[in-house]
């Protein structure tokens, strides 16, 4: 779906996060195995200073087109690129929401190696001379987690991976015991996630246990990382996702801005075919794990 909308009107997509009490130190991450040299060229877009533009127009003829309306991360010695098909020379700026896309500003190469995927981006195109800021979604395939909040005493409670942005597809990891590896550093697993690194599914009851602790208390927090792989047409390509796991004894003791801040996230994803705000920010996805109601 793309639709086109002008510079004039904007709204800026703010998520506030609470102050944690606690987190826990962690061992260096890995080198990542897609890492390589550093490409000045090309930046994250920062938000505050380019909003989100809202009102639409007519009529654009400098959509951002790469192709393809979803990408797939390759494996590759160096850094993997994509290239605009129908804005090559011709003189304007390029710009992207939510944070996390690696693109040239002025070409409008990304950098597909180093931005984060399994998330749906804006791509936007102004050409220079004129106030049309001409948008198109982009999608950079990879598999996230759902922001969500997990009471224990529910059920036996799971952080399962979607993947492509979208939660409503089959899993690439069905087609045999081998299509799929998720942390294959064993960087989450020492530090006391209990993934399957067949499915990346996350068994939360146990995860408590490892990294919280018997008597934990309310807004400890795990950062950690996961390392994977898609049997997909990503080619195994090594990618990775970073993930924020917060503890609360009761549902009541999360934070108000801390449930506007994932009730957003979630509504961006369920909605993510609306090109009517900036799509909200979901790196990292924060899992809330609660003891009781």
């Amino acid at each position: 779906m793309k639709r086109t909308l002008p510079t004039g009107l904007a709204i800026l997509l703010s998520g506030t996060f609470c102050a944690m009490s606690c987190k826990k130190s962690l061992e260096p991450a890995p080198a990542d195995a897609r890492a390589s040299l550093h490409d000045t060229t090309m930046t994250a877009v920062n938000t505050t200073v380019n909003p989100y533009p809202v009102t639409p127009t007519q009529e654009c003829i400098y959509l951002p087109d790469y192709g393809d309306s979803i990408v797939y991360p390759q494996p590759a010695a160096g850094n993997f690129y994509i290239y605009p098909k129908n804005t090559q020379g011709v003189q304007g700026t390029y710009l992207s929401w939510p944070q996390g896309l690696i693109i040239n500003p002025t070409t409008g190469t990304i950098n597909v190696t180093q931005s984060q995927t399994g998330q749906r981006y804006d791509v936007a195109f102004v050409q220079y001379g004129t106030t049309d800021t001409c948008v198109s979604q982009l999608i950079v395939a990879g598999t996230a987690y759902m922001d969500s909040i997990y009471v224990l005493p529910q059920g036996n409670p799971i952080a399962a991976p979607y993947f492509n942005a979208n939660p409503g597809i089959p899993s690439p990891c069905k087609s045999g015991k081998n299509a799929c590896s998720f942390d294959y550093f064993d960087y989450a697993t020492r530090q006391g996630v209990a993934i399957d690194k067949h499915t990346g599914v996350i068994d939360l009851r146990n995860t408590a246990s490892k990294i919280f602790g018997k008597n934990p208390f309310n807004g400890a927090t795990l950062n950690t990382t996961i390392f994977y792989m898609l049997n997909d047409n990503s080619n195994r390509a090594p990618q990775q996702i970073p993930l924020q796991m917060i503890y609360y004894n009761r549902r009541s003791d999360i934070p108000p801005a801390l449930i506007a801040t994932i009730t957003a996230r979630r509504n961006s994803t369920f909605n993510n075919q609306l090109l009517t705000k900036a799509p909200a920010p979901t790196r990292p996805p924060i899992v809330i794990i609660v003891r009781a109601l």
